[in-house]
């Protein structure tokens, strides 16, 4: 899972980031709302963590910012001092799934992260997935087009689960990355763009054939549904 975190107080801001540094998530901190929004232009997150109360823009302006400008806004998780039920409610209606007011131990904290981002994801998926004519064995990690098995590398499998299980969904680059290589460092670019176009290529990921991986320019990319696929299972 990657994670964004947004707090002014540098404490505060450390004590998320070490908590979260004992799991395997990958964890980015900002100290201003302005800060978080530029990245939220740019790379792609499953949970947001935001202070209400920062310098410049809030955590409530970043949300509402992101639920009306980012086509899939990551979930967010408010953290304040405020308690007042009717804050609680301002921020459940700009957009956060989630409201915590501090102090609060790391334990429910990042049981707080885990809950949000199951409430965004699409529910775990079986074995076989069916996307119209393609279908997806999770267990032996092969890929049918119209039944017939196509020769992929593990990697290449990978990448194209993802871009399925995130269908319309903009991938920056970092968040491919630290999904299918694990957020190796050291892999090129051109890894990236080169798997992206093989998978493409071995999959004949097409309009006309219901599902193509569109560049998202200085963002990543895209694998859209172009059209009404056969039903998943």
């Amino acid at each position: 899972m990657r994670i964004a975190i947004a707090d002014d107080d540098p404490e505060l801001l450390e004590q998320l980031h070490s908590a979260l540094d004992d799991t395997e998530h990958q964890c980015e901190r900002f100290r201003s709302g302005d800060h978080l929004i530029t990245s939220l232009k740019r790379e792609t997150y499953d949970v947001v963590l935001v202070d209400w109360n920062m310098p410049g823009e809030t955590g409530l302006n970043v949300i509402e910012w992101a639920t009306q400008t980012l086509e899939k806004p990551p979930a967010f998780i408010l953290i304040t001092s405020r308690s007042d039920k009717s804050d609680v409610v301002r921020g459940l209606e700009a957009g956060a799934v989630d409201y915590v007011v501090k102090p609060e131990s790391k334990e429910v904290i990042l049981a707080r992260i885990e809950a949000a981002n199951r409430r965004m994801r699409p529910p775990e998926a079986n074995r076989f997935t069916r996307f119209g004519d393609y279908e997806i064995d999770r267990l032996l990690k092969v890929i049918t087009w119209k039944g017939d098995p196509v020769k992929l590398t593990n990697k290449e499998v990978e990448l194209a689960t993802l871009f399925f299980d995130n269908l319309n969904r903009p991938l920056s680059r970092a968040y491919i990355f630290g999904q299918v290589w694990g957020g190796v460092p050291d892999v090129e670019s051109r890894t990236l763009d080169l798997h992206v176009s093989r998978v493409r290529s071995k999959l004949q990921l097409r309009p006309q054939h219901g599902f193509a991986i569109q560049t998202v320019f200085g963002f990543g990319y895209r694998m859209d549904r172009c059209n009404e696929p056969g039903e998943e299972s």
